[in-house]
């Protein structure tokens, strides 16, 4: 099914996957054109990326095929000749995906927050019923399509999804550069294995892309059970 079916379907779901999708992306990118800039290259900074607006972090035909397909993507312009130290181009790479963590991070805690803020009964019960039944017991209190807890859901799994992806060893992704810096340049395209394996790593995730939310919910469910474990401590006894 078509993205712009389930946004014609459940137009509120639709329309927070999209915010979800569009910051979060903005957001990475940022990270890479501010990085960037401290690490001396200003191309990015002088090219008007140092900016959330999706237009010129997306541009127009990712914003269109986020629309259709719900696929989308962000690019910054750097000059590695322009960084200070032989690491910058990896710390660079690297700034996108620790955002996209620092996103999920905050995005369970405001999940959670929710969880609280929008059950059925005060703060104390709440967390005796965590003690007693878990998360999922915490999930019975909520009300059904909330949407605050809803685009906090979607926001913590997105990003987590969005760290894991970018952090395979693809050259297009950014995880391809910090690898290689971490390996002292040792991947290389240049053999005809290294190119199928790659090949194998792009097919894999188009077709397992799945799992990659499915590691986002599990992260999600795993820290807010130390939050919530964390909560006890001030309302659960």
């Amino acid at each position: 099914m078509l993205f712009i079916q389930t946004l014609i379907a459940n137009p509120v779901f639709g329309m927070l996957q999209i915010v979800a999708v569009v910051f979060s992306v903005c957001c990475h990118e940022y990270a890479h054109a501010q990085m960037a800039l401290w690490q001396g290259d200003a191309t990015a900074a002088e090219e008007g990326h140092l900016t959330l607006n999706p237009l010129k972090q997306m541009g127009p035909m990712s914003l269109l095929m986020l629309l259709f397909i719900g696929l989308a993507w962000g690019a910054v312009p750097v000059n590695r000749s322009r960084m200070r130290h032989s690491y910058s181009e990896a710390l660079v790479s690297f700034a996108g995906p620790a955002t996209n963590i620092f996103l999920f991070i905050l995005s369970s805690i405001a999940f959670g927050v929710c969880l609280i803020a929008f059950s059925h009964g005060d703060f104390g019960h709440v967390i005796k019923v965590f003690e007693y039944a878990g998360m999922s017991g915490v999930y019975a209190l909520t009300p059904e399509n909330n949407i605050p807890i809803t685009f906090f859901h979607l926001m913590a799994v997105l990003n987590v999804a969005l760290f894991l992806l970018n952090m395979l060893p693809v050259p297009i992704l950014d995880g391809w550069k910090v690898y290689n810096y971490l390996f002292a340049g040792k991947l290389s395209l240049n053999s005809e294995l290294a190119k199928g394996v790659v090949l194998l790593i792009i097919f894999g995730v188009f077709m397992g892309g799945d799992l990659l939310f499915r590691a986002g919910d599990y992260a999600l469910g795993a820290l807010n059970i130390v939050f919530f474990h964390i909560m006890t401590l001030f309302g659960g006894g």
